[in-house]
């Protein structure tokens, strides 16, 4: 995807972080402004309407869920995308996140190369319609279209229920997916299915592709990582 056009607002209080970050994102093309706290980056995005917010959770004053919050009341920002960057693990952290609004989450420390294909996947689930995207990430290729998946260059051939679930996961990395809303998106209202077959479409999904991308959050659902 071209990176022409696109803004992106970074918001981090350690400087270390906002070089290492605008620096890769800038080589890429992609027109970077950074903000050290919560309420200069609310100004920034205001003046600015960038297409993408790298928000940082952990901030003095007004964090990032915060932020994020804020952000997201606010009309003329609403559909703006926001990634949290944040070295905290723990998942109600990422609940609470994507609860105020966020659409990734990624942690860090992060590798340049992965920070920027998961830029680029998250603008282009954002720019492209769900029926014809091809969502590209990190050695996925999951094209909806065709039901076909591409793991590190080789064909994996997955059932059409299979093939549903692991789009969802995958359709936001790291959010984490209630057993609701995966029965609701993956079989729909009219199918009553029980929680074991969740789990038996999982266990499927990891022989399949390995154990290390969808992650059990117990008592909540499951996520996707990479």
């Amino acid at each position: 995807m071209s990176a022409e056009n696109i803004k992106i607002l970074l918001v981090d209080d350690e400087p270390d972080i906002l070089e290492f970050i605008s620096y890769n994102l800038i080589k890429e093309g992609f027109e970077v402004f950074t903000s050290s706290n919560g309420k200069d980056a609310i100004k920034l995005a205001h003046q600015e309407h960038p297409q993408l917010i790298i928000l940082d959770v952990m901030m003095p004053d007004l964090d990032g869920i915060e932020t994020c919050r804020v952000i997201r009341e606010t009309p003329e920002l609403k559909d703006v995308l926001i990634a949290f960057l944040t070295a905290r693990s723990e998942d109600y952290s990422q609940i609470a996140g994507f609860d105020a609004g966020a659409d990734d989450y990624i942690n860090k420390p992060i590798k340049p190369r992965v920070l920027v294909s998961r830029v680029k996947a998250l603008l282009r689930r954002k720019g492209g319609s769900p029926g014809e995207e091809v969502m590209e990430l990190n050695g996925f290729s999951i094209d909806r279209e065709k039901y076909q998946i591409v793991k590190n260059g080789e064909s994996i051939n997955l059932p059409k229920k299979e093939f549903e679930l692991i789009a969802l996961l995958a359709s936001r990395p790291g959010k984490v997916f209630t057993r609701e809303d995966i029965l609701k998106s993956v079989w729909g209202d009219d199918v009553v299915v029980g929680d074991r077959t969740i789990d038996v479409h999982i266990r499927k999904l990891r022989e399949k592709i390995g154990d290390a991308y969808i992650r059990t959050i117990k008592g909540v659902g499951y996520k996707f990582e990479f």
